[in-house]
């Protein structure tokens, strides 16, 4: 017997419903019948006929003021669990471990929230001297270089609501302890494209960080390595740790769908 090729299976309705959800995309928020119909190049009865089975099962709505139609709730529900499903700490995993393999230091995942950074994942190195793993640990974001690559990227707006509440405290001699100066720092990030963290919240500890976008192009992570002083020089960070953080930022941001 011989095996039809998958193209043979294809229903044309299916097709065309799908085509039409395709439309909705970039700016496009809203499109008429008479404007669907010329880009699908159909018949405007069959597009009544596509979009009233797609509202009636949720995937397109009409806005009853402009009488035009926009994606519905089911298409959002049905991005968010595409996102679960890949999200990042399993897409995290295999990108932690090479750098790991790459740098033998112990590299993290980490998330913003509330002012703070929480490291979600952690693979470490085999090296006796080691960074003490903080998975789950919620740290102060001005003292660590994830929270910076956060905060570097916020608008004016959100930094400046940040920064009237936030409480610095010295927690090392080299910590930021001021709005001024973590102001500075956040120019300097955005510039080179990753934070730092100078042993400002550990002492003989140095941590650099990248930033994880998703298909929206917001900032859904960060992702870093960290080492003890007595390896991390600085000129091993400029030849080696940077590059290695950036590259693996780009392969993580890629997997979640960011445009490469």
């Amino acid at each position: 017997m011989v095996k039809k090729d998958k193209s043979e299976y294809i229903i044309q309705a299916v097709s065309h419903a799908l085509d039409l959800l395709e439309q909705f995309h970039g700016d496009i928020d809203e499109l008429g019948v008479t404007e669907l119909s010329k880009r699908l190049k159909l018949h405007k009865n069959n597009v009544f006929r596509l979009l009233a089975t797609l509202e009636s099962r949720g995937y397109i709505e009409q806005n009853k003021a402009t009488e035009n139609y926009r994606l519905g709730l089911k298409a959002l529900e049905l991005g968010q669990t595409f996102i679960r499903q890949m999200g990042l700490l399993r897409q995290a995993k295999p990108i932690l471990e090479q750098m790991v393999e790459e740098s033998n230091e112990t590299s993290y995942v980490a998330i913003y929230k509330d002012n703070y950074i929480v490291y979600l994942d952690v693979v470490e190195t085999n090296l006796t001297v080691r960074v003490v793993s903080r998975v789950g640990s919620r740290l102060p974001a001005y003292c660590t270089a994830a929270g910076k690559v956060h905060m570097a990227y916020m608008t004016d707006e959100e930094l400046d609501e940040l920064l009237s509440d936030m409480k610095f405290k010295q927690i090392t001699p080299t910590t930021i302890a001021s709005a001024e100066a973590l102001r500075e720092a956040l120019v300097k990030v955005r510039e080179l494209g990753y934070a730092m963290d100078d042993e400002e919240l550990d002492l003989g500890v140095r941590c650099i960080a990248a930033p994880i976008r998703d298909y929206t192009r917001r900032i859904v992570g960060a992702i870093s390595v960290s080492g003890p002083t007595m390896r991390v020089s600085n000129e091993r960070i400029e030849s080696e740790l940077v590059p290695l953080v950036l590259k693996s930022a780009t392969e993580l941001s890629t997997r979640l769908g960011f445009p490469a």
